[in-house]
């Protein structure tokens, strides 16, 4: 297992639920952490509480729909930090809605946040991490993205499309050493999915922390074999289904 004491990572969408979770945890690791999300607020909140136990925390209250946002952020975490070593692709929306009841303007949105987003800050982020001792790249997304719910197509559309680039971007970076991560879990306990899915018992939710562990882990792990993605289900789900 490696140290991440000292490694700049930049996790986006990091003001609430998951990607909180990751920052939290992150930080018992010693890690610098740059934090990227809409909320201004919740933003400075959370940089205040983790500065207390000594952590370097840069953060941008950016939306990241925005023209240039992308570059923006990887320019704003560069001139901070000087370099980075892993980026986390956390920020993401979801939409529930029949097909035919769903606007150009709801397709657009979560197309850019699910996938146009994390695959500009791909691009942008991928200059520095080539010179990191690890570089990685996570991109969190869905079990949608294996398959399909009613009412949820365009949510869906846009979790096919971030395994379908990550799959090509793993690929196309590993001559540099650069390891790509695709994380799908199930319903996790967010505002989100409670949004989207009132349906689920909530006992029986993922809890963010369990995903911030398990990505800990991904991150310390730098042996010989290499995990290219992993599915995570509720535990009152039936596997393989």
């Amino acid at each position: 297992m490696i140290s991440l004491e000292n490694k700049i990572i930049l996790i986006t969408g990091a003001s609430r639920g998951i990607g909180e979770e990751i920052a939290r945890r992150l930080s018992k690791e010693r890690a610098n952490l740059a934090l990227i999300a809409r909320d201004a607020k919740r933003l400075k909140e959370l940089k205040e509480e983790l500065e207390k136990e000594n952590i370097n925390v840069f953060t941008l209250p950016i939306d990241l729909t925005e023209k240039n946002a992308p570059r923006i952020v990887i320019e704003e975490v560069i001139k901070y930090f000087g370099k980075l070593d892993i980026l986390i692709n956390n920020a993401g929306t979801a939409l529930s809605k029949p097909l035919i009841e769903t606007s150009e303007e709801e397709w657009d949105e979560i197309m850019t946040i699910n996938a146009k987003v994390p695959y500009f800050l791909c691009k942008y982020a991928i200059p520095y991490l080539k010179n990191s001792e690890i570089p990685t790249i996570i991109n969190i997304s869905s079990v949608v993205g294996y398959k399909g719910y009613v009412n949820q197509s365009a949510y869906t559309a846009s979790k096919h499309a971030l395994h379908g680039f990550t799959k090509v971007l793993a690929q196309e970076v590993y001559e540099y050493g650069i390891r790509v991560h695709l994380i799908s879990p199930g319903g996790v306990a967010t505002d989100l999915v409670n949004k989207v899915r009132p349906d689920l018992q909530k006992a029986s939710l993922i809890q963010p922390f369990e995903i911030a562990e398990i990505i800990v882990f991904l991150l310390k792990f730098r042996n010989n074999a290499v995990i290219d993605e992993i599915q995570i289900r509720r535990k009152d789900n039936i596997p393989w289904r």
